[in-house]
């Protein structure tokens, strides 16, 4: 089924975009929630008279995401996280945490935005952060152990002592000669 997206879903298209999707996908949640319509031949010929009137306005939002793109291009980000001895991370790093980080460096990206598949463990990842159509910049994420990992503790050998000598089995003490517990 054909629909025209009336709002940027990432994975799927743009804004203004004419895409193919499931006729349940579009029927039951696209259309109903109001980020879609069916693109009917007329619903086709309002949106390329919108796009021609709004020509200007959609150079001018792709020049701001280009500027907000050229702010991120040299940036690298390090998470330090919580690890585990396994080097297993107590949670997870993801798109949330690196917009966290972002706004620490001064530069505010809403984590809408931005894909990463999460990181469990400690090592180097990606972060595509999206802004426009055809505008995007992907940031290198390296995420460090904040606490050095608990090595488990080693088995230490007990220290050589004398043997210990084993008494020799006593003769059976008769039930008579032993006290009686009260």
């Amino acid at each position: 089924m054909e629909i025209i997206l009336k709002e940027d879903i990432i994975g799927l298209g743009y804004k203004n975009e004419i895409v193919n999707v499931k006729s349940g996908y579009g029927r039951n949640y696209l259309i109903p929630t109001g980020k879609a319509v069916i693109a009917s031949p007329s619903a086709k010929k309002m949106l390329a008279e919108n796009l021609r009137q709004q020509a200007a306005k959609i150079a001018a939002l792709k020049a701001e995401a280009e500027k907000r793109a050229e702010a991120l291009k040299d940036v690298a980000l390090e998470i330090a996280a919580k690890v585990g001895a396994t080097g297993q991370l107590y949670g997870s790093v993801n798109a949330a945490t690196v917009a966290e980080e972002l706004a620490k460096k001064g530069i505010e990206v809403d984590r809408k935005i931005i894909t990463m598949r999460d990181a469990k463990r400690v090592g180097d990842y990606e972060a595509t952060v999206h802004f426009y159509k055809e505008v995007e910049v992907k940031i290198p994420v390296k995420v460090i152990a904040e606490n050095a990992p608990v090595a488990a503790p080693a088995v230490e050998a007990a220290p050589a002592e004398a043997p210990v000598e084993t008494p020799m089995a006593e003769e059976p003490v008769a039930e008579e000669e032993a006290p009686a517990a009260e």
